[in-house]
């Protein structure tokens, strides 16, 4: 009999408090540049998107053009912001400890950030380093693409099928899904907005929780209900 072999979090979001504080300088930036948004705006239509294609999905949209230093300078603004501000989400150091399985990062964010937060949020160890960021993949893809998904469980020797993702983002669920993963849905994030859960169900979710700390039960659930526990 199979069983429930890896257990994939996204780190924006879901590990550590740090879209908001991302959306918030991107919005800023882009006011600057001639798009007005709202940090809110941009959590709820791009949240799990890196910011060069938020840029392209905004040209396309709003037939405008941006600099290319724009990515450049909002990375290094973020960066900033993030080592200053960023925190974890709570309970999510106990509910990833509890969990007995393995475990990993997958996130379009890069490793320095990945690691940078994680060291501020006092999460570092909870995952002996096993990180992956989308653009050390082969490809390079980013979520929604599903390659750092499928990279992740190549790694572990892990079929996709006996993996569970947790994710805050619908681009992310998205790339889990196509990858032929499970996937709970979180929403216990400060950039969370009214029918944030509804989208990460229609998105593919098999459940939503805004708790970490209702986590372990819920994988233990997932994992009984699939009978995948031998």
């Amino acid at each position: 009999m199979s069983a429930l072999d890896l257990i994939i979090f996204d780190c924006d979001g879901v590990l550590v408090d740090s879209e908001i504080v991302a959306a918030r300088v991107e919005a800023e930036l882009l006011k600057k540049a001639g798009h007005e948004i709202s940090a809110e705006e941009l959590s709820e239509r791009y949240s799990g998107l890196t910011f060069r294609d938020i840029l392209l999905s905004i040209e396309r949209e709003a037939q405008i053009l941006f600099q290319a230093s724009l990515i450049d300078t909002a990375e290094t603004l973020i960066d900033k912001r993030l080592a200053r501000e960023v925190k974890a989400i709570e309970g999510v150091g106990y509910a990833v400890a509890t969990l007995p399985y393995k475990k990993c990062i997958c996130s379009n964010s890069t490793r320095s950030r990945i690691e940078t937060m994680l060291k501020r949020a006092r999460l570092v160890g909870l995952f002996d380093d096993v990180i992956f960021s989308s653009a050390e993949t082969p490809t390079a893809r980013p979520k929604p693409a599903p390659d750092v998904f499928l990279y992740a469980a190549k790694e572990f020797d892990a079929d996709p099928k006996d993996c569970v993702v947790i994710e805050d983002s619908t681009h992310g669920i998205h790339g889990a899904k196509a990858a032929g993963m499970r996937v709970v849905g979180f929403t216990g994030g400060s950039h969370s907005w009214p029918g944030h859960a509804d989208a990460l169900t229609a998105a593919g979710a098999e459940t939503v929780i805004n708790r970490m700390s209702d986590l372990p039960a819920i994988v233990a659930a997932l994992a009984e209900w699939s009978g995948l526990d031998d």
